[in-house]
């Protein structure tokens, strides 16, 4: 068994699945060159040196909740793809596990489909991710190495690599819709499982295309999904009915999430993982507290906890498709216009309160700042995706 997860985290192993896929590493690769050939593409990554620790008096963690701060030396990593088809197959798959996809796909869903299903889905994904990315921190498991891997993306660089959260988003996501519609409406389930397994497998596979993630990260993201799928099931009827809970339920929403987020496992430098976590429970925790101030003042109809089984989903039409984009477009215009606000606005509370320059991107990454701003912004945001956002839709008078 040892044997076999060796194989399994062998870089060896993703290199040669880029290489019958078409991707190579150019053989005058070099740091700081540019790509002339129109064949080859670059990607930079930071190679990260880990400092040591200081030592004696005054030693300790520094204000920005790091050990040491790794310095960055980037270096361009020359390609060449030789089949574009799985070439941009795979980038294409990569996107639909980035958290852009998952913040335009769920409030799309909320709008125009079912709230019940954005509902629920965004409390698995909230709770997979949050895990995904604290085990990273804990096991601290490096991503493959390069060579002879080919790195096709930068900013996740820095992040250690088991287990592949954009596995386990891929997987949540898709096999909660799956788990959650297939007694709400009526569709061929092999259809549905189909759609489903295509859906995860590319995104689990871009990870290996891109380099960024062994066979063993891949395995066990999807894994670690399917424990938390099954044991998380038996108390999805309890979770939809959350709005319902106690006045002082929202209290606990903000407070638990942010003491996770204020109590972060320590990395040994700077990553975006901490941020990252920290957008992810905030959303969630805006999105439960959207649900319970519609249902305790009831603002708009609440998402219903069983329906009739829908004999025959509605064919999309073209006054469906302009509805729909109309009320996405609406909605995303007002959240990017509260997320900016909230931001900007909540910056200037913490530098003034901590006295930093303002615009210091190192500043921004201190605990005591990060974590807050990105906190209040992004619940803001939830609140406004489930609250405000249905409201300006019956206001503008789109059903």
């Amino acid at each position: 068994m040892a044997e076999l997860l060796r194989s399994l985290q062998d870089s060896q192993l993703v290199a040669r699945f880029q290489r019958r896929c078409g991707l190579f590493p150019a053989p005058e690769e070099g740091l700081g060159e540019s790509c002339a050939d129109p064949v080859e593409g670059a990607a930079r990554a930071p190679a990260l040196e880990h400092l040591p620790a200081a030592n004696g008096k005054g030693a300790g963690e520094p204000a920005n909740g790091l050990r040491r701060v790794a310095v960055p030396q980037a270096y361009v990593q020359k390609y060449v793809v030789k089949n574009y088809f799985y070439y941009y197959l795979f980038r294409f798959s990569a996107a639909l596990g980035q958290e852009v996809f998952y913040i335009t796909f769920l409030p799309f869903t909320h709008w125009n489909i079912d709230p019940y299903l954005s509902r629920r889905l965004m409390i698995i994904w909230v709770l997979v991710m949050y895990i995904g990315q604290v085990a990273k921190d804990i096991l601290k498991w490096p991503r493959p190495s390069s060579p002879p891997v080919v790195k096709l993306e930068k900013r996740v660089i820095a992040e250690y690599g088991m287990p592949s959260t954009h596995a386990m988003a891929a997987t949540a996501i898709s096999f909660t819709l799956l788990i959650s519609t297939m007694d709400r409406y009526q569709y061929p389930f092999v259809l549905g499982l189909a759609l489903v397994v295509v859906f995860s497998s590319l995104v689990c596979l871009s990870r290996l295309y891109t380099g960024m993630h062994t066979v063993l990260d891949v395995l066990g993201g999807v894994l670690i999904t399917a424990v938390l799928i099954s044991l998380t099931y038996p108390a999805w009827t309890l979770i939809d009915r959350l709005d319902s809970a106690s006045p002082l339920f929202p209290v606990c929403v903000l407070v638990v999430p942010f003491f996770l987020c204020y109590n972060y496992p320590v990395s040994d430098y700077y990553s975006p993982t901490r941020a990252d976590t920290t957008t992810i429970l905030a959303a969630g925790a805006g999105v439960t507290i959207g649900f319970w101030i519609n249902h305790f003042f009831q603002l708009v109809s609440e998402p219903t906890e069983s329906l009739p089984v829908v004999q025959n989903i509605p064919p999309l039409t073209r006054d469906m498709l302009v509805l729909g984009l109309t009320k996405f477009t609406v909605g995303i215009v007002l959240i990017l216009l509260v997320r900016q606000l909230v931001q900007n606005l909540s910056l200037q509370v913490l530098y003034s309160w901590f006295k930093v320059v303002a615009r210091n991107k190192e500043a921004r990454r201190r605990l005591e700042i990060e974590v807050p701003y990105k906190f209040v912004t992004y619940t803001s945001v939830g609140i406004c995706a489930t609250t405000f956002v249905p409201m300006l839709h019956r206001f503008l008078g789109l059903p």
